[in-house]
């Protein structure tokens, strides 16, 4: 059973994913949060799997609350879906950085903010449907100077091939597709490019396939 905790300050928003959650029979809802410190409190009271957080929150807003979250060791196991209004809002990018596992617009479909819930447990990024380009090729563009490539010293060179691919937004089985290999077989590299670089999922990946420099601006295909 996957738990799952709330957190917007709007009572209408809970009620409505609570009530689509719910009716599924592998999630349930364990706790709700109307405020920023409310969320931490309640995260790590229930430690839930997924924490759908809304960035705009009175008290502590969701991005410090989600970055306090991910930089706890403790909580390690907790994967944070950010919330937003609009697709490319500004606090999308740092709250990426910070180590939230994507983010969804609040009038996502049903079925894709299920399927959201499931995928960040298994360890995916996720990133609103259609958006997953944009925000990459925007991130890079606000993104720091790239550090030095040593940090990648200890990755093969198919699971650095493996990471820019995924640096540019591809999906396992569009890796597979271009490395001609089986969609297991990449989902396997990127699991290892994670394990070695201590990325705790996918769009942490990301993040740092931008900030080594493995991958730059404009390289998207």
């Amino acid at each position: 059973m996957i738990r799952v905790l709330l957190a917007d300050d709007q009572s209408l928003v809970r009620a409505g994913f609570k009530a689509l959650l719910d009716a599924q029979p592998d999630i349930e809802v364990g706790g709700e949060a109307a405020d920023g410190e409310a969320a931490l409190r309640k995260v790590r009271e229930l430690r839930p799997d997924v924490v759908l957080m809304d960035i705009r929150m009175p008290v502590l807003d969701g991005l410090a609350a989600a970055r306090r979250i991910t930089e706890d060791q403790s909580l390690k196991d907790v994967k944070v879906v950010m919330l937003t209004t609009f697709e490319l809002d500004e606090y999308v990018f740092e709250a990426i950085r910070s180590g939230a596992s994507g983010f969804l617009v609040k009038d996502t479909e049903p079925e894709e903010l299920l399927r959201a819930v499931r995928a960040v447990v298994e360890g995916d990024a996720l990133l609103s449907p259609g958006v997953t380009r944009r925000l990459i090729s925007e991130f890079a563009a606000r993104s720091k100077e790239p550090a030095a490539a040593a940090s990648l010293g200890g990755l093969t060179e198919r699971e650095r091939e493996v990471m820019a691919l995924v640096g540019i937004g591809l999906s396992n089985e569009e890796i597979a597709r271009r490395l001609v290999v089986s969609p297991l077989t990449a989902k396997t590299h990127v699991s290892r490019t994670m394990v070695k670089l201590g990325a705790r999922d996918r769009a942490q990946l990301v993040v740092l396939a931008y900030e080594s420099g493995l991958v730059r601006p404009g390289w998207l295909g």
